[in-house]
Order: C-alpha cells, then structure tokens, then sequence
C-alpha cells in the first residue's frame, strides 16, 4: 500500500494541498486515505501502474460508486414508494442514476478540474463528469465505509434532485419508450440509418425514423445511437398523448 501512496503521491503536481482542500470542500469531511481520493482522480492515460502491473486509476472506483448509488437509491426509493412494484421502482432508480443525470451532478461539482490526465480536458467526451461522479462515490464508501458514503449520496443527490413527481414525467430514453408504445400497439417501426458525409468536419449520421411505413421524424447527428435519439425524441412529440401514458 505505501508503493501505492508513493506512486500517486509522486504522480501529482506540487499543488496537492490545494486538490484536498477543494475535495474537503465538496466532501463536507477530511478524507481518511489519501490515496483513494488521488485514484479517483486519475484517468488512464497517466499509465500508473502498481507493483503487479496493475493500473491504478479510476475506473475500478466507478464501479464501486455505481453500486453504491444503486444500492441507496434504491432503498430510499423502497421507503418512499411503497406502493410502487418492482417494475415502477427499477424505472425510477434508472432515471436518478441515469448517465446524464450523473454527468450533470459531476459538473455542478466541478470534478473535472481535480483530474489528472495526460489528455487535454476539453477533449474528453461529456461522460467523463459522471464517471468521476462514480469514482468519488466509490472512494467515500471504501474511505469511510457505508453510513457515510449514504449521508453524501443524500446530501448530493437525493435532497437536492429527487423529486418522485418529477421523476415520473422525466424520460431518460425517448427510443425505448417510443419502442415500448410501437409493441405495445403493435405498430411496425425502423430506424433507416446512412452515413451523412455533408460539409462537416465530423462525421455524421442522419435517420429516418418510419412508424407503420410512414416517415414521422429525422435527424442527424455525430453517432448512429444519438442521431437515433434525436429521431426518437421529436417522433415522441408528435405522438405524445398517445404515448405520455407510459412513463
């Protein structure tokens, strides 16, 4: 573990003290071991690695985190529904730890300016703000075990941003509730996807959505899975009292 330490410690700039007091600032406690919060801050490019080869960097920490949001997420939701199914609490649960709702809590606590990368940060992707979300949540809980790890997830996340209501209407896929509307009423649909070369320095992708043979929305975008969203969202508005029902 001290090879460890020394690995980190060493990997660091000279302005450790100023990472550990804005990590005490967004923690509300003085962290335990050092090196934990220091991993969850590295990213893979730093290629650390310890005395077995292993790497040392984030990615593990997330998946701690991601089990931890789960975990008290779903047990405040068990207490606070308790006429939902197992069905009504799954959904709920999916729409707090979504993916964007984790990046926009990463962001509101400014994470990404406590990495340490060989990248520069304006060319990472928007997931890395969750992803530091994640491995935060999971440093807290090996750090200073369960209770506390439960008290941050309330005071970052649950008191501030669940609201049952409004998490009811909140769509975290419009292409999966469109699908779900489309077998439940046994309507056909395809997703027509082509590569759009266009004037772009990026490469995109357009698509053609069709419910029942009919073209009902288009859109474009940098990815196929995002292109598809977009389509799936403008067509979501254009059968929204058929299909709000759903959610």
């Amino acid at each position: 573990m001290t090879f460890i330490r020394n690995i980190l410690k060493n990997s660091r700039s000279q302005g450790d003290g100023n990472f550990f007091l804005q990590l005490k600032n967004i923690l509300g406690f003085k962290p335990k071991s050092k090196s934990l919060y220091i991993k969850a801050f590295t990213h893979r490019s730093m290629n650390i690695r310890d005395k077995k080869g292993n790497p040392i960097n984030y990615e593990r920490l997330e998946f701690v985190g991601d089990a931890m949001l789960s975990s008290v997420i779903a047990a405040y939701l068990y207490e606070k529904v308790p006429h939902g199914d197992e069905g009504y609490l799954t959904k709920m649960r999916s729409k707090v730890v979504s993916r964007e709702h984790l990046n926009e809590l990463g962001k509101e606590l400014n994470l990404i300016d406590l990495v340490q990368s060989r990248i520069p940060k304006s060319n990472f992707g928007n997931n890395i703000h969750g992803n530091l979300f994640e491995a935060l949540v999971g440093a807290i809980y090996l750090d200073k075990g369960y209770k506390t790890c439960e008290n941050f997830i309330y005071k970052r996340v649950i008191n501030p941003h669940v609201d049952i209501e409004t998490l009811e209407g909140k769509v975290i896929s419009y292409k999966s509730l469109l699908i779900e509307w489309c077998q439940k009423e046994k309507n056909t649909f395809d997703y027509e996807v082509y590569e759009d070369t266009g004037k772009d320095e990026l490469k995109h992708f357009s698509v053609k959505l069709s419910i029942n043979d009919k073209v009902v929305s288009k859109a474009r975008a940098t990815s196929k899975k995002k292109a598809e969203e977009k389509a799936s969202k403008r067509a979501f508005f254009a059968f929204q009292k058929q299909i709000t029902k759903l959610i």
